[in-house]
């Protein structure tokens, strides 16, 4: 990827006066890291939403900050709600000379069979890879090949993706980077039966009330009365 250069300037400004600083069309910032003060800066908001739209995690932003570049990571982008755009970023500054530990995100590609060929449907156990390496070897996401996905039931492992020698894994080998499975079918629910059924043997049936049954009834017990 194409190296992410922002200009910024140093910000004076903070709590409640930072919104007139968004308004003018700035965007407020903090470095941070191991080896520095935090430094408060400003960005074009323009500038910056358009660059950090594109990055990653994982993805080396140099902050030039009056003529000093600053290598850094973005570890936090707040937003606003509605508009959608960055209200401020957190930026750890970092050595290029030390390994440093980042989570990469995972990209699946290619066409699985399992899923063309037998309606099968793909469940993600991992989003991110762990990994430790230098800034510059860190890459901004890793492509798994999903080929290998035949049939329902087969799955790709941490221990089977081709990583780059200069990255050290940090996930367990043993765990589920993506696995072909058959689609869950539910159960329909039963259809209610048609007026005027047969009960299903077992099956308690509706009690039947008649008018004209009750009225014969009545009848006999008259007859019967009379007789006495």
């Amino acid at each position: 990827m194409e190296k992410v250069v922002l200009k910024a300037s140093r910000r004076d400004v903070r709590g409640k006066q930072v919104g007139a600083l968004r308004r003018a069309g700035q965007l407020p910032a903090v470095i941070y890291g191991r080896h520095i003060e935090p430094l408060n800066i400003s960005l074009d908001a323009h500038d910056a939403n358009l660059a950090l739209n594109k990055v990653g995690s994982s993805t080396l932003v140099t902050i030039d900050l009056d003529g000093k570049e600053y290598p850094t990571l973005v570890r936090e982008r707040q937003r606003n709600f509605i508009k959608g755009n960055l209200i401020h970023v957190d930026f750890l500054a970092i050595s290029l000379t030390e390994k440093l530990h980042a989570e990469v995100r995972i990209e699946l590609a290619g066409l699985s069979l399992a899923v063309k060929d037998q309606n099968a449907v793909l469940v993600t156990g991992l989003h991110t890879l762990s990994v430790e390496c230098l800034p510059a070897d860190l890459p901004d996401k890793i492509v798994v090949d999903i080929a290998p996905l035949v049939k329902p039931g087969d799955g790709i492992h941490v221990r089977d993706l081709v990583i780059d020698e200069k990255l050290r894994v940090l996930d367990d080998p043993d765990e589920m980077v993506v696995v072909a499975t058959f689609a869950k079918v539910e159960e329909e629910a039963p259809v209610a039966a048609a007026e005027g059924a047969v009960p299903v043997e077992g099956e308690a049936a509706e009690p039947e009330l008649s008018v004209e049954r009750g009225k014969k009834e009545e009848e006999a017990a008259e007859e019967g009365e009379k007789k006495k």
